[in-house]
């Protein structure tokens, strides 16, 4: 391999590295947990926290379709990754300021939103230059590998925050007894607070390499009237879904259960929180382990990905899940699996442990295995306006498994409940993998 292709490969994996912080530290081990104490109401809190992250997903899949094909049409991918870049940088930073005396709920949930929104906007444009980065043969491995690669970004960073920023609430000091690093005043929460800086800081610094090695070989000026032909160009593409098939079918698919696997990240820190009376540290631990699965498990899949093709290693992880989801459900304080349990037994938290451990490793090979699907499924002159799409599906319903975890849990009043709509939600997406072929609708 040439040294410039493996610069740019290298530099394209440092983006999973940069952003992988909002998801591991933001929205679900440390900042979320940190939200429901604030809330002091577990089910109060997985309720809006479950409306703030379906409105975000709503502008998300309005706007990630055009852009995508805006990008196809008018050029530089590059140009738009660096805008989104600072939308993530300025929605993380600004967690910052939900204190623990002065909480605005609703400004804290709209720069998380800004920042989530600059974070997938940003996926869009760097996942469509996947197939530019090697043979067909390779695209799996390549992507397992970026996966792998982010998810160690993701647990270097929430070790960090273990042990030199996030305090207990209730002994104000790190996992390791260590005061919160730089004089943070654990009273006011400024070590857990930290963690959105971190994540803006992180990202900025860890870019660098992407920005530096990674080159965008289409990029090219904008044509006049770029807009309206980009627009005609999506509206072609979608109204023409139903004549392909299986991009049809794996759109769809993907829809349902990448809204189940988001809702397990999402939620898994502030259900564990909620249910088991975790503290942040506690989840931070659920997280590493989570993370060193995912990481090993992305790398594995990418593997068998190569081996196998991707759609064998979406299904059975689809199913893995879909396990892990009915078994949360059976697990609380009083009961495992409908067994009795005597007041503190540790069982219920060695199976969330398991749980976490097991949502990682089919959680990180079920996302890079869906990267290559949608490789192989679109068109090679439209892949930003396909990865577009492919956000679409993945956003289009983004709102289903929050909205549906905020009903279910404001009805039933329980966040065991609450989360059982993931169940369904994975089953569908497994039903409906049956109509993807491997190879795209050029298989067909």
């Amino acid at each position: 391999m040439a040294d410039g292709l493996r610069r740019r490969i290298w530099g394209w994996f440092f983006f999973d590295w940069a952003s992988q912080p909002y998801n591991t530290l933001l929205l679900t081990f440390i900042f979320a947990p940190y939200v429901k104490e604030l809330l002091q109401d577990g089910s109060a809190a997985q309720t809006v926290w479950a409306a703030g992250i379906a409105v975000a997903g709503v502008v998300i899949a309005l706007l990630a379709p055009v852009l995508g094909a805006l990008a196809d049409t008018g050029g530089n991918r590059l140009r738009w990754i660096w805008g989104f870049s600072a939308l993530y940088v300025v929605g993380a930073w600004m967690l910052w300021f939900a204190e623990p005396g002065d909480f605005d709920l609703w400004r804290t949930l709209f720069f998380f939103a800004v920042g989530l929104i600059g974070m997938e906007f940003a996926t869009i444009f760097t996942n469509a230059m996947l197939p530019d980065l090697g043979p067909r043969e390779a695209i799996g491995r390549i992507s397992g590998n970026g996966w792998a690669f982010g998810y160690l970004g993701g647990l270097v960073s929430l070790l960090i925050m273990l042990v030199f920023l996030a305090e207990s609430g209730a002994t104000g000091t790190t996992f390791v007894g260590l005061d919160p690093a730089f004089g943070l005043d654990p009273e006011a929460r400024e070590g857990t607070r930290a963690v959105g800086p971190l994540a803006a800081i992180w990202y900025a610094v860890f870019m660098v390499p992407f920005f530096l090695w990674v080159r965008d070989p289409r990029a090219k000026p904008a044509p006049k009237g770029a807009v309206p032909k980009a627009l005609r160009e999506l509206r072609t593409t979608v109204i023409g879904l139903p004549r392909t098939p299986s991009l049809f079918a794996y759109l769809a698919s993907s829809m349902f259960y990448r809204d189940a696997l988001n809702g397990m990240y999402a939620f898994g820190g502030i259900y564990a929180a909620g249910v088991l009376g975790w503290s942040v540290v506690d989840t931070g631990i659920f997280g590493i382990l989570a993370i060193v699965s995912g990481a090993l498990f992305a790398w594995l899949g990418g593997k068998a990905d190569a081996r196998f093709g991707p759609k064998p290693v979406i299904a059975g992880c689809i199913l893995i899940l879909t396990a892990v989801a009915v078994s949360i459900v059976m697990v609380n304080r009083d009961s495992l699996f409908l067994i009795p349990l005597e007041e503190g037994s540790s069982a219920p938290d060695i199976a969330f442990y398991v749980f976490g451990a097991t949502i990682g490793a089919a959680g990180g090979a079920l996302q890079s295995a869906s990267r290559t699907m949608m490789v192989r499924q679109a068109r090679a002159g439209r892949m930003t306006e396909a990865f577009g799409l492919y956000a679409l599906a993945g956003k289009a319903t983004s709102f289903l498994a929050p909205a549906l975890i905020a009903l279910t849990t404001w009805l039933s009043g329980s966040q065991q409940v609450g989360v059982s709509p993931l169940i369904v939600l994975f089953g569908v997406g497994l039903v409906l993998l049956v109509w993807v072929e491997s190879d795209g609708d050029r298989a067909a």
